[in-house]
């Protein structure tokens, strides 16, 4: 994109302003809320799809991953959580496109096989039928997956290890939802991230929704992802909330989990 044209400049500009009046509107900010509440009963994240994969997710969130992605353009994205594979399909996906768009202003043939782009997905139970049709994917070539408890050290170390090899790395917390085990990621793996990537923290929505919601979860209202990403915070200066995102979205599974690497350590 070139900045210095006078309409791109205008539209980003503009865009800008619009941005910054959603973020400031508590009456959008509140019908968006009562929107989720609404559609809770409905188990509305769970209606969509990515490339024949259940992603269990709002579109919005996985407009701002597009956005996010692009922009940081990793090479390795490590993900807890992975249920019925879509997000990992998801990642996979864009991971794949980033290869073609290279290719094409290289100039060269495509290779997936020799591709370095993958995403790495942990998960204390893999089902079978969902690892059988992750692996039976096409874009599967993209994916590598570890079944065990993301706080366990012996998985920590082998996704340290494996991240050693790559030189752009996106974090994506999204397993269990309780203030212990998503601290105790973000302590294992937000390091990871690279300067100006993020380390994206999701169902942090689940402090601002009521409590009856989550009855039969061991989280909840002071127990959550959002609390973890508050505490975490208060002794990391790494990190800051790209407000901006969340302002652009108003539908969000997590507000305040859109964590920017704005240091290199």
């Amino acid at each position: 994109m070139n900045a210095d044209n006078p309409h791109i400049r205008a539209f980003e500009e503009e865009k800008k302003r619009n941005i910054e009046r959603l973020g400031t509107s508590e009456e959008l900010k509140r019908q968006s809320l009562a929107w989720i509440q609404n559609t809770a009963d409905y188990k509305y994240t769970y209606n969509f799809t990515w490339l024949g994969r259940p992603i269990i997710q709002i579109p919005q969130d996985i407009v701002a991953m597009q956005e996010i992605l692009w922009k940081v353009q990793p090479d390795l994205i490590i993900e807890t959580g992975i249920a019925h594979g879509g997000s990992l399909i998801f990642s996979a996906s864009m991971l794949a496109l980033m290869d073609y768009a290279e290719a094409l202003r290289d100039g060269t043939i495509l290779d997936p096989s020799k591709s370095k782009r993958t995403v790495l997905g942990i998960d204390i139970d893999i089902r079978a039928h969902n690892r059988a049709m992750i692996e039976a994917h096409p874009l599967s070539k993209h994916i590598q997956m570890v079944e065990g408890s993301s706080i366990d050290p012996e998985i920590i170390g082998r996704v340290r290890a494996i991240a050693k090899k790559h030189k752009r790395i996106l974090v994506c917390l999204d397993s269990n939802h309780t203030h212990d085990h998503v601290l105790a990621e973000l302590r294992a793996y937000a390091d990871l991230t690279t300067k100006d990537s993020y380390c994206v923290v999701f169902d942090t929505l689940v402090e601002d929704m009521p409590e009856e919601l989550y009855a039969d979860r061991p989280w909840g209202k002071g127990n959550n992802p959002k609390t973890a990403v508050r505490e975490f915070l208060k002794k990391n200066d790494c990190f800051v909330v790209d407000k901006e995102l969340e302002a652009k979205l108003l539908l969000s599974v997590a507000p305040d989990g859109y964590l920017k690497c704005v240091k290199d350590r």
